[in-house]
């Protein structure tokens, strides 16, 4: 018998703006595992990934300003004491996503039907199919605001190096509106230029 994982809720990122609260996160990240390491990370070096996408560059620039905010020195030297090195992979699924699965609102108000109607011992079905028609529908209206799921994840992987030691490394993973998923694409690679020496006669 197949069976679903318990019910989870995952962020969809829909905006350079979201890609920004991100890039916070990975840096506030960074500064907790220097810390938990016994040092500070003062200096750091960001680098960009090969062939880099749209969100590569910009998730770059917002790594940059979020830790110079921070009072954290970033430097281009390759022996820069710290490294923050990401990753941003993509997923595309073809099977069909299911726009609603029961959540958390229905879940919640069957809870409470059932407390309270162990403590009272009282028939109150009219009641229990009223409140958990008003959950449903709470489910569905939150569902449809993020625009449901998608066929496209990005799987973010951002770690932190000193040296060749793996300080700490965070993924996390996000839905993409299919039709954002350019950005996060690497461009095709332009063939080699070749130099072809003319010989005259």
């Amino acid at each position: 018998m197949a069976e679903n994982f318990p019910y989870t809720a995952q962020k969809k990122v829909r905006s350079a703006g979201h890609w920004d609260v991100v890039a916070q996160h990975a840096m506030a990240t960074t500064l907790e595992r220097t810390g938990q390491a016994g040092g500070r990370a003062t200096v750091v070096q960001v680098t960009l990934p090969d062939n880099p996408s749209v969100f590569d560059r910009v998730f770059r620039e917002m790594l940059l300003t979020h830790f110079s905010q921070a009072g954290v020195q970033v430097v281009e030297s390759a022996d820069a004491p710290i490294k923050v090195v990401y990753k941003a992979q993509l997923v595309r699924h073809s099977s069909d996503r299911p726009h609603l699965i029961p959540g958390i609102f229905t879940a919640l108000t069957a809870g409470v039907y059932v407390a309270h109607y162990l403590g009272v011992h009282a028939h109150q079905d009219a009641a229990l199919a009223g409140g958990l028609g008003l959950a449903a529908v709470a489910d569905i209206a939150r569902s449809q605001y993020t625009g449901g799921p998608t066929h496209t994840e990005l799987v973010l992987t951002t770690s932190i190096m000193q040296g060749d030691r793996h300080l700490g490394r965070m993924t996390s993973v996000y839905y993409l509106e299919d039709a954002d998923v350019g950005l996060f694409m690497q461009p095709p690679r332009l063939p080699a230029v070749r130099e072809y020496k003319v010989v005259s006669q």
